[in-house]
């Protein structure tokens, strides 16, 4: 769990190249942004800054030789049609994407146009790429698959809460993406002793019922595994187990805003800021085809000190020493 940085997919990843030619002869380069979620939504419009930061850093600058068009698909399947269809008819160059099911219908609607994606559970388990190291077609980017995320993020929970034993995995294993970080989850827990129950949902009302089930079979702690679903019912999360008492740590740091009590993830800025490196070298020539997929190793622990004290939790010494962020 210590502070790490970003490993470059190639050594010469920072290395200019000459623009293709059909590009040099326009003004400015287009880029396609588009979210999973709402332009109202804090944390997206924070990752888009970073993202534009890190693109000015390497000389790709709005209004001067970079055009952006920023889209929002609200987890709607027809939005996230519609806005491909759109970001093909303006003939961007680089189409953004910031999760898996973006990605997905990106890639049935063009082979053609560079795709980049941001925040990608498992784009080999997701058939999104042939592989990490020669991801294939028009699709790079970052995942977040990581080695022993999940024994992580179960380790600072069990050292928040040593006691717990019957621990709940709550997430919706209906995305593709969510079926690598579950299995992990299943297999850290019981290497650990602990008695393991899945509580799967995939709409709305099973959020519902699965709060009802937990409510009559209360687990003494639960991990919640990050997709959208989970994203738009966050404060539902995390006020039905302050209420219950249940100890929980997340996968997203939007969780740690929403007053969740742990959160282990990984540097979603830091995933913003290496998706324009890889926009720089696609707009400068080099094709999507060629350029491995990152893995994060970079991660961040929050806690939440407050929701831990309403819980009747002292936070060891230990772990406030380890977080990078101490919410008071």
């Amino acid at each position: 769990m210590k502070r790490r940085t970003f490993i470059l997919g190639t050594a010469a990843a920072l290395t200019p190249t000459s623009p293709p030619r059909a590009l040099a002869a326009r003004s400015e380069a287009r880029i396609g942004v588009f979210f999973s979620g709402s332009p109202q939504t804090a944390f997206e419009r924070t990752w888009g800054r970073s993202f534009v930061s890190a693109l000015r850093g390497i000389g790709w600058i709005e209004g001067q030789n970079l055009a952006i068009e920023w889209r929002y698909s609200e987890d709607r399947d027809d939005r996230r049609r519609a806005i491909v269809d759109e970001f093909l008819r303006l003939k961007i160059d680089v189409i953004v994407v910031q999760s898996t099911p973006e990605t997905a219908v990106a890639k049935r609607l063009t082979r053609t146009v560079p795709i980049v994606m941001v925040l990608v559970g498992d784009p080999v388990g997701s058939a999104l790429v042939d592989s990490l190291a020669r991801p294939g077609g028009n699709i790079t980017g970052t995942s977040l698959m990581a080695t022993d995320t999940a024994g992580k993020r179960l380790e600072v929970l069990r050292e928040l809460v040593p006691t717990a034993r019957h621990v709940a995995i709550l997430g919706n294993r209906g995305n593709a993406a969510v079926a690598r970080s579950w299995l992990e989850t299943l297999e850290a827990g019981n290497r650990n002793g602990m008695r393991m129950v899945s509580v799967e949902v995939q709409t709305h009302d099973d959020v519902i019922r699965a709060f009802a089930a937990m409510t009559r079979d209360r687990p003494d702690a639960m991990v919640v595994i990050l997709d959208s679903l989970m994203v738009d019912h966050r404060h539902d999360i995390v006020d039905f187990v302050a209420k219950n008492r249940i100890p929980t740590v997340y996968g997203g740091p939007m969780f740690a805003d929403a007053g969740g009590l742990l959160v282990y993830t990984v540097d979603f800025h830091e995933l913003w800021r290496r998706a324009a490196v890889y926009v720089d070298r696609i707009l400068r020539g080099v094709k999507p085809a060629d350029l491995p997929i990152e893995q994060p190793t970079k991660f961040q622990l929050t806690i939440n000190v407050k929701a831990a004290k309403a819980l009747g939790i002292t936070v060891p010494p230990s772990l406030l020493l380890r977080a990078d962020q101490v919410i008071e």
